[in-house]
């Protein structure tokens, strides 16, 4: 930090520039996370300032992206190259546009494109009651567990989503809950069926007051130290109650999304509600899960398809 024009002060005069215009604190930790692996890796070149940084230099570091191995023998996904790549990008035009920089080395370095790719395991409605039902509503973390899950799978919110949410977030005449920190600081009401509510209810009568260690700062969930979840302590429960339930399917949060997006289309819902349901920008991004919906399709087939209105099947030859 003693150097006015280093890698180290220039990245904290981003991540304070990013917070002044109110991008969210994670995307400041985020970003300043994937720099650091460009610092470490221009000063073992003996580059110290980012006005050093070439185009050829950037070009090289993308490079060492693509053929990095991680620590279990994996190379770097696809998804972790672009945002490393798109760190460094919004960092260098800050860097120009702040006129710490002459030019922006990083403006033709090219992003790797983002295949969509169908989420690997979707539960079905009796797999989520058998996740549900392990839950022991005899116990009080049973009781709060059950209504995290329960709000997991009604609203399909994102793990921070629901790490963030407080006591005033619940519009228990309504049935809403309220989205403050959803993706990219982007507001919104979601509705949360009466079966999560009434968990939730529960949750808040029985529960939550033993829970609480002074002072009260209005988190909805509580963990059983009386703070809020961490995102990764948030996974992990999910996590066990996945694997506990023996299903042969892996995942946690995202998985209850996934499925609340596949069962709600499956369901009749029309793709622009689950759209704004799932706080998704563009549509696209939803019309992925119209893809997992198979099973849907598969009973339609199954009554329409006209080898299906025979009588007797014939045997293959």
């Amino acid at each position: 930090m003693s150097d006015p024009d280093g890698f180290l002060r220039r990245v904290a005069q981003y991540r304070d520039w990013l917070l002044v215009n109110h991008f969210s604190e994670a995307t400041a930790e985020s970003k300043g996370k994937y720099l650091k692996y460009l610092i470490a890796w221009c000063q073992d070149r003996g580059i110290t300032r980012p006005v050093e940084v070439t185009r050829q230099v950037l070009e090289r570091y993308q490079g060492y992206l693509y053929h990095r191995v991680k620590e279990n023998g994996e190379p770097l996904s696809i998804t972790s190259q672009r945002n490393h790549l798109t760190s460094l990008k919004s960092f260098f035009a800050w860097m120009a546009r702040s006129n710490y920089a002459l030019y922006n080395p990083a403006s033709e370095i090219p992003i790797p494109r983002l295949s969509r790719r169908l989420p690997k395991h979707v539960l079905s409605v009796q797999e989520v009651e058998r996740v549900l039902a392990l839950a022991d509503p005899k116990m009080p973390l049973g009781i709060r567990d059950r209504a995290l899950l329960e709000t997991l799978y009604s609203t399909g919110l994102r793990r921070m989503e629901l790490v963030a949410l407080k006591l005033f977030d619940v519009d228990h005449d309504r049935g809403t809950l309220t989205v403050r920190e959803g993706k990219g600081r982007k507001q919104r009401t979601v509705p949360i069926g009466d079966r999560a509510l009434k968990w939730v209810d529960k949750y808040l009568r029985e529960v939550r007051p033993t829970l609480i260690v002074p002072p009260d700062e209005g988190w909805l969930f509580l963990t059983h130290h009386g703070g809020p979840f961490e995102k990764s302590s948030l996974t992990e429960m999910v996590r066990v109650y996945v694997n506990r339930a023996e299903l042969g399917k892996k995942g946690a949060v995202h998985l209850f999304r996934h499925s609340c997006a596949t069962l709600m289309l499956e369901g009749g819902a029309d793709v622009r509600y689950v759209q704004a349901l799932l706080g998704h920008s563009k549509l696209e991004t939803t019309q992925l899960y119209t893809h997992v919906s198979i099973r849907k399709l598969k009973e339609i087939h199954s009554a329409c398809h006209p080898a299906r209105l025979r009588t007797k099947v014939p045997e293959p030859r």
